[in-house]
């Protein structure tokens, strides 16, 4: 509604603007000769087209190049009108009609001016003016496509870093549950003969390593809703305890002022501990890790170490890629090599 409005403003204008010769023009010595109905009808023929120049660009165009065709075979006088009309829906035409439309559209111009206006240098100042009105409509259609490739592709690169972020996630929480889950069985497997006890507590703490995965999988798919909460710094001695349980000894230590970091910064922090931990599970060999958090001043420091022999060449390669991407998407640096002792592996990143 409002933009129909719009165009029939815009149609009113035009149509005052067009008939200011009839009522203002004076011939040499002569009075003001008022109306010319047999003039002024063309006048409208190139006015009211404006009104359907969006949905019918190039029939509108027509319609009012019959007008100025008509008028100019009528009217010999001196109300001779500036066409803003056609000059309108002329700018339209080069803004949003397809291209076969908008061709067929010029060569009907520069035919329609040659043919109509007999001065050489009349025609020259037509053809200009018209051309001025379809570059500026080439222009704006030249920047509302560009505008268009921005939005798709800064869309598109939104989705590729969504489809990442829930990539990481689902490697994250999968990989890491699953991980303590086999070493779960296979010791329960190991000891279900010799000591049944400790082959229960083992798949005891498989059936809660699935509850606690099946848990964080809901969390991050409310979390695509925005409505569950992610994990934060608070729930990473809950994982140093819950990687207790599979065997390994970790150790947890938090030094210095905590303060409020926003929720990426934290979450990145989680994940990293959380992959850093199944690696240490999975590929290293360790016997113990040990989990620092370690406040400065402007900068958190997040460590992992352990004292296996690192990833290795059978996994975790993709995992350190994943904690390498998302520490970077949340502002931060990650470093990863031999521990301090010369053994073991070591993942350190500092957000700042």
């Amino acid at each position: 509604m409002r933009r129909w409005l719009t165009d029939l403003g815009l149609a009113l204008v035009v149509l005052m603007l067009q008939s200011a010769p009839f009522l203002f023009t004076r011939s040499a010595g002569t009075a003001w000769e008022g109306w010319s109905a047999q003039g002024y009808w063309p006048v409208l023929l190139t006015s009211l087209p404006v009104l359907t120049r969006r949905w019918q660009p190039g029939i509108s165009l027509a319609v009012s190049a019959v007008g100025i065709a008509a008028y100019a075979v009528i009217e010999s006088g001196p109300a001779q009108p500036i066409w803003y009309g056609p000059l309108v829906i002329f700018y339209t035409v080069a803004y949003q009609a397809g291209r076969i439309e908008r061709l067929l559209c010029v060569i009907g111009t520069v035919l329609g001016a040659v043919s109509v206006i007999g001065s050489v240098n009349t025609a020259v100042r037509e053809l200009a003016t018209w051309s001025a009105a379809y570059a500026l409509g080439t222009l704006a259609r030249t920047r509302k496509e560009a505008a268009a490739a921005s939005r798709a592709q800064a869309e598109q690169l939104a989705a590729e870093r969504e489809r990442t972020r829930i990539a990481r996630d689902l490697h994250d929480i999968l990989g890491h549950a699953f991980s303590l889950m086999i070493v779960q069985a296979e010791a329960g497997g190991a000891v279900a003969r010799s000591d049944p006890g400790k082959a229960e507590a083992a798949f005891d703490a498989i059936s809660a390593h699935g509850r606690e995965a099946m848990g964080q999988l809901r969390s991050a798919v409310g979390a695509l809703r925005d409505r569950s909460p992610q994990p934060s710094l608070a729930d990473i001695p809950q994982l140093v305890r819950r990687t207790q349980r599979s065997g390994l000894s970790v150790a947890f230590a938090e030094t210095g002022s905590a303060r409020d970091l926003p929720p990426d910064v934290q979450l990145a922090a989680y994940r990293l501990v959380q992959e850093a931990l199944t690696n240490v599970v999975k590929h290293s060999g360790a016997s113990r890790a040990d989990v620092s958090l370690a406040w400065g001043p402007r900068e958190l420091s997040v460590t992992v170490e352990d004292d296996g022999h690192g990833p290795g060449a059978d996994g975790g390669g993709h995992g350190l890629i994943g904690i390498r991407e998302r520490v970077t998407a949340a502002g931060g640096t990650v470093e990863t090599g031999v521990a301090g002792q010369g053994r073991g592996f070591r993942v350190a990143a500092v957000f700042s």
